[in-house]
This record gives structure tokens, sequence and C-alpha cells, in this order.
């Protein structure tokens, strides 16, 4: 059973900027990690965003341990943000943590928003976050200024299970930190998972680092869902052009070999000049596409799990065959 379900969302910033988020559906089990891939400007942050209100929905809904957030307003929005059930983790520790306050003061800034527990109380659990996530709680007088990047990270970690959540919404999360401390960080992510059994979403455009964390992945193109499914067949093995050319892109996750690079699964100029009515967005960049791509929208559900928003779904290997003796 999900314990967060995504359904059909779509999110707008007004005339000039367009739809950012389209038609996305996608669902999280107790305990899963899901991936989520997709270059800049696909819509990966403007989803994490919406999923706990922060970004209006504008179509379709999200629904978390039978409560439909996308419904809630004013009061009865604020209440469900105090449970804490959800919490989101951004990329910037360092804007994202109030400079002025102590480590210890921001770790608590949940449980004070929550209440119910006395001041020892609140002090034995922001402890205990901090030791969570490997850090001494002797750092709780320091501020965000006074301490690496990689503790601060660990920091917005802490702030985040200290309200023991069911979901933890990961914005690249370790997308500024150097090699070490991202490594680290992802290890963490990876412990806290299976010590409290906290579901985690996990924003990302580093394939690698996603191939050893999550269970299932999902790729998004242009603010829509191009592809999802468990983690070692959609990149062992992509359904989608798009996936194709992101696992191309990072050889280290181990796929089968497309090409000679990544550019042999870019097609050429005069697709880019196709009308567009709704279908496939990435119908103009796909090596692969007819006509009809880029005026019928795609989805297929596969016997394997496996959703591909793709017309040519069921011949891709086929097409990947043809593709790769050309090019080798």
């Amino acid at each position: 059973m999900s314990l967060l379900e995504v359904d059909g969302l779509g999110v707008s910033y007004g005339r000039r900027s367009g739809r950012v988020l389209s038609g996305v559906s996608l669902s999280v089990r107790p305990g899963e990690v899901v991936g989520v891939v997709g270059e800049t400007g696909s819509g990966k942050t403007t989803l994490v965003r919406a999923v706990v209100g922060l970004v209006p929905a504008d179509e379709g809904r999200v629904t978390f341990d039978g409560t439909e957030v996308t419904a809630l307003r004013g009061r009865r929005l604020r209440a469900f943000r105090r449970t804490g059930g959800m919490q989101l983790v951004f990329q910037d520790s360092l804007r994202s943590l109030d400079p002025d306050l102590t480590v210890a003061a921001i770790v608590a800034e949940g449980l004070t928003v929550a209440g119910g527990l006395t001041r020892s109380e609140q002090a034995e659990r922001v402890d205990e976050a901090l030791i969570r996530v490997g850090l001494d709680p002797a750092l709780g007088t320091r501020r965000p200024g006074q301490v690496s990047g990689g503790q601060r990270q660990r920091v917005a970690l802490a702030r985040a299970i200290a309200v023991r959540p069911k979901v933890l919404l990961c914005d690249e999360p370790a997308s500024a930190l150097d090699a070490s401390s991202r490594n680290q960080v992802l290890l963490l992510l990876d412990r806290l998972r299976r010590e409290l059994g906290v579901a985690i979403v996990m924003i990302s455009h580093d394939l690698t680092s996603l191939a050893g964390l999550v269970d299932r992945v999902a790729v998004l193109f242009g603010g829509r869902l191009v592809e999802q499914g468990p983690v070692g067949e959609v990149f062992g093995d992509p359904a989608h052009p798009y996936t194709a050319l992101l696992v191309a892109s990072a050889p280290s996750i181990g796929a089968r070999p497309l090409g000679r690079s990544a550019a042999s699964l870019r097609p050429a100029r005069d697709r880019e000049s196709w009308p567009h009515g709704g279908g496939c967005r990435y119908a103009p960049l796909c090596p692969f596409a007819t006509a009809d791509c880029a005026v019928e929208p795609p989805r297929e559900e596969r016997a394997d799990g496996r959703t591909v928003a793709c017309h040519h779904a069921e011949t891709w290997s086929d097409l990947v065959g043809q593709t790769r003796g050309a090019l080798t």
C-alpha cells in the first residue's frame, strides 16, 4: 500500500513560464526510496515543493497517509504541516538554515512548532537526532557558519528526522558537497532508511548517486514523467530514448553501451521544427520519433511494472539494437 501517492499532478507558474509539471503520477511505499532524475529545468524541485504544499498544484492531487494534501487550505494545511509527516531537505543547507540560530535551536524548530514536549524532552530529541546523523551534540552551541558544508547538511537532516517523519523529500541534498562528503551523506540516507523505516524521495541529476541508493526511479523530461520502474531495470535497460541518453552520459552505472557517445542518441536539427500539439515533449529531440509522436500523448503500462511514455516502447529493443549496430 502506498504511503505517498501523486496522481496527475500539474503546476503552472503563470503565462510567461507556462506549465512546469503536467500529469505527473508516482507512488512511494513505506520504507521505500524513490529517485527522481532529470536535467536542470525538468521540474524536479517543483515536484517536491508541490508535494509538501509549498507550490500550489492546479491539477491532480497528492495524498499522504490517507490525507489529500492538495485539498487542504489555510488552518487545515498549517495543522497538517505541524504533524511533520513529510519533511523537505533542501539542496543549499547554508541558505535553508537560519544563520542566527544555534544548531540545537535549528534542529528543534519542527519540535517547537509541533508542541507537546517539555524542554528536557525536546533537548533529548535534539541530541538523539544529532547523534543519528553522526554529529556530536556538543556542536549544538555553534551556528551554521561555524560548521563545515557536510556538517550543515547533516544538521538539515537532523532537523528533518527530529519530528520522526514518515517521508523525507530530499532535493539534491549532496550535490553542493565535495565527493567525500557527498558519499557520506548518501550512505547516511541509506542508514536512516534502514534504521528508522522512513521512506525517501531523492531528487538528483546524478544517476550514479541514485543507482546504489534507490529502489525505484522516475525520469522527468520537460515536466512529464517519461519512464519509471525498478532502478536496475530502468538504468540497466532503458525503455525511453531520453532515459537512454541520460544513461549513456553516465556509463559508470554499468548499463549496456548504446554507442560511442551520448551524442549518438541525438536527432537531426529538422526535428526541432516539428509542430507540437500536446504529444511527447521529447519528440523534437528523439532519434526514433515519427510525426505522430509530436501530437499524440504517449503512455504505456508494461507487464513488468514499468511505465514508459513512448509510442515506440514495444519495439524499443529492436530500435536500440539497430542503432547500436550502426554506431559500433
